[in-house]
């Protein structure tokens, strides 16, 4: 195979901004020829299939879908060419702001339903290819040192939950979003009662199977936390990785109190950023639609506040999450045949570069990640109206 110079690379487009990279690693022409890129031993080929693939917009969107075609193909490492993610630009569609702002004033039942089954609809097969064999949590594990493995963290995940609700046989529990069981699998094998909601029906199916084929005390509903009204309080509430369904954190914080006992607490974690709605407009359209969000924590805590919540505890999980997804992106590339065979090489493409991406993110402090404590006490909080928020807004103003 030939090698080439820089030379040979159109003046814009995504092939000129790799050439720039320290990363070692090599472009790979259309017609064959490599241009090496960096010094040292290539950890990377990126391979052009077309003239018009090597002048691929420099924009998220545009590498994410020259990706998905086929058009540009990454042999090795993917992670490392996330380097250049800072130079990408990012232009979201005004078709996709509308559909957001549509979308959130929408029910958000439904709306949160669609959401989760577009991404879901691949079934439990796909996610539980890379998820932790143990727990099957699709949320960051806790890592007490780098080197564990990903079974292990979920584990402490559990213990570190666990301690923190001070849970005894015969509490009762909800657990919000279950996924596949891992909270009632865990917990009800320390006799304690969870009742699992989730929107997903294959989660239901799932979980349902945890209860009987473990025989641990627990039931589940296919209902959104939003609408849930239970005939008497809970113990305690935990919630894994699903506040970034929830963007609506006034309501949701009025939900939790109405569910929780005095003294109840909740444990909640999931993935953070700076700036509420900060999600990629290709994040939008193929991996997380709707109103998907990450946790703005600082939102969170003023309205737990509001609501009458003691919050106990904040931990900055951001190591642990890039750990986590790194070990998913290895596991999914682990598994490449055999997802491609059974859910097609587009499916493929697009959780190879959630994954991967995520990885870069937490790595890189563009994303977070946190877990709250927080308890209910017998005051419910001011619970200030949109009225009196925005009085305060103006009388804060300088």
């Amino acid at each position: 195979m030939s090698k080439a110079s820089r030379n040979s690379l159109p003046r814009t487009g995504v092939a000129t901004l790799l050439a720039g990279l320290k990363t070692p690693g090599e472009i790979q022409l259309p017609n064959g020829a490599v241009i090496p890129v960096g010094i040292g031993e290539p950890v990377y080929r990126v391979i052009f299939r077309s003239e018009s693939a090597l002048r691929t917009p420099m924009t998220e969107m545009g590498v994410g879908r020259a990706y998905l075609s086929g058009d540009i193909e990454v042999e090795g490492d993917l992670g490392a060419l996330f380097n250049a993610r800072q130079n990408l630009q990012e232009k979201v569609p005004l078709r996709q702001k509308f559909q957001f702002v549509y979308d959130f004033l929408r029910t958000a039942t439904k709306m949160n339903a669609k959401a989760i089954g577009d991404h879901y609809g691949l079934d439990d097969g796909f996610f539980l290819s890379f998820l932790d064999k143990r727990f099957r949590f699709y949320t960051h594990g806790l890592f007490q040192r780098p080197d564990e493995t990903l079974e292990e963290a979920s584990e402490h995940k559990m213990e570190t939950m666990f301690a923190s609700l001070g849970l005894k046989p015969g509490m009762r529990i909800l657990d919000i979003g279950g996924g596949w069981g891992g909270v009632t699998q865990y917990c009800g094998a320390r006799g304690v009662h969870v009742t699992t909601l989730t929107i997903a029906p294959n989660s239901a199916r799932y979980v349902q199977r945890v209860i009987e084929e473990k025989n641990v005390p627990g039931q589940v509903f296919v209902q959104d936390f939003l609408d849930h009204n239970p005939e008497e309080p809970y113990d305690h509430v935990v919630i894994l990785g699903v506040i970034e369904h929830i963007p609506n954190y006034q309501r949701f914080a009025r939900r939790m109190w109405d569910v929780l006992k005095p003294g109840g607490r909740m444990y909640l974690d999931g993935s953070a950023a700076v700036e509420k709605f900060a999600v990629s407009s290709f994040t939008r359209d193929y991996i997380w639609r709707g109103t998907h969000t990450f946790m703005t924590l600082q939102d969170v805590l003023a309205e737990l506040l509001y609501h009458g919540f003691a919050v106990l505890d904040v931990t900055n999980e951001t190591r642990d999450y890039e750990l986590t997804m790194l070990e998913w992106a290895k596991r999914l590339d682990s598994s490449k045949d055999d997802l491609i065979a059974a859910w097609g090489e587009h499916n493929y493409r697009i959780f190879r570069l959630f994954l991967w991406g995520g990885t870069h993110a937490f790595k890189t402090n563009a994303l977070q990640a946190y877990h709250v404590v927080a308890e209910r006490t017998s005051s419910p909080g001011p619970r200030p109206s949109i009225p009196r928020r925005f009085r305060q807004f103006l009388s804060n103003l300088r």
